[in-house]
């Protein structure tokens, strides 16, 4: 872990990074990309010591909108049980009457339960878990450093029951590792018993950008020997690989998602994380 003093804490698309690098050790992590520039080691994170003061500066002077965290890091990486960012940004996102929203694999979301229920309360929270896997042994091997999905799904429940909206990545998808339908079906079978508002899939695979691609492969020789060779011969070096059941598995989802009132078009459910709502109470005052 290293500090460094932002000059900036909001993206182009209103989004934040508190922190850059993760520890949780996932194998696909397409944030280890070289295209990223990151200029240190993935697993040191880098730490924004100001991003709470930034974040104040900037919500004093703007209308409310929905913030949005994790599309780069976990927010919840296990340094921030002992740093509290989030914790401290949310009690800012509440002070000043905005939205929150944030993707994450990790249970320690639950620590700040009481701050995104008064945010929900007063605007909105929507919480985005992601779920690869209904096997808790298979997670542990591709998601190693994080709470397994059945912890996950603990975590969706506890968030149906205080109220808050949850939105599920269903990705990513590994070709000959988690494409099945069985799994799939599972981790549907998960979204519909804890009332999801939605099931994001962009495609059935991953990228596998420089950077990304060799911890793969090395990760690939560890724990699925022989894979590796399989993927080559495959998908040669290509940036973004398919699976060969990526239609049949996109269709389960729409199917089931239709069924049971859940959204699954990647437009629709951004638009409602990012929609923030004209009658809470910060918006009332402008």
């Amino acid at each position: 872990m290293h500090y460094v003093k932002a000059k900036g804490i909001f993206t182009s698309d209103y989004g934040i990074n508190l922190y850059r690098g993760c520890t949780h050790g996932c194998i696909y992590c397409d944030s280890r990309s070289d295209i990223y520039q990151l200029n240190h080691k993935f697993e040191d994170i880098e730490v924004k010591e100001n991003a709470v003061e930034l974040l104040k500066r900037e919500l004093v002077r703007r209308k409310p909108f929905m913030v949005v965290t994790g599309a780069m890091t976990d927010p919840y990486v296990p340094i921030e049980k002992r740093l509290k960012h989030v914790r401290k940004c949310l009690e800012v996102i509440y002070r000043y009457g905005y939205g929150f929203s944030c993707l994450t694999k990790s249970d320690l979301i639950l620590r700040d339960l009481d701050l995104l229920k008064k945010i929900n309360e007063k605007s909105k929270v929507v919480v985005q878990i992601t779920l690869t896997t209904a096997d808790d042994d298979l997670c542990r091997l591709i998601e190693p450093n994080v709470c397994p999905t059945s912890r996950r799904v603990e975590v969706l429940e506890r968030l149906n029951e205080n109220g808050i909206p949850a939105v599920v990545w269903l990705s990513p998808i590994l070709p000959h590792i988690n494409d099945s339908e069985e799994n799939i079906n599972s981790i549907l079978d998960y979204c519909i018993d804890t009332n999801v508002k939605g099931v994001l899939n962009l495609e059935m695979g991953l990228s596998l950008r420089e950077g990304n691609r060799e911890y793969f492969y090395k990760k690939l020789d560890e724990n699925f020997p022989g894979l590796k060779d399989r993927y080559i011969d495959e998908f040669g070096d290509s940036n973004f690989i398919y699976s060969k059941n990526n239609r049949k598995l996109k269709g389960i989802i729409k199917d089931r998602c239709q069924r049971n009132g859940m959204l699954y078009k990647q437009e629709d459910i951004f638009d409602y994380v990012y929609e923030f709502p004209s009658n809470s109470v910060q918006s009332r005052l402008f």
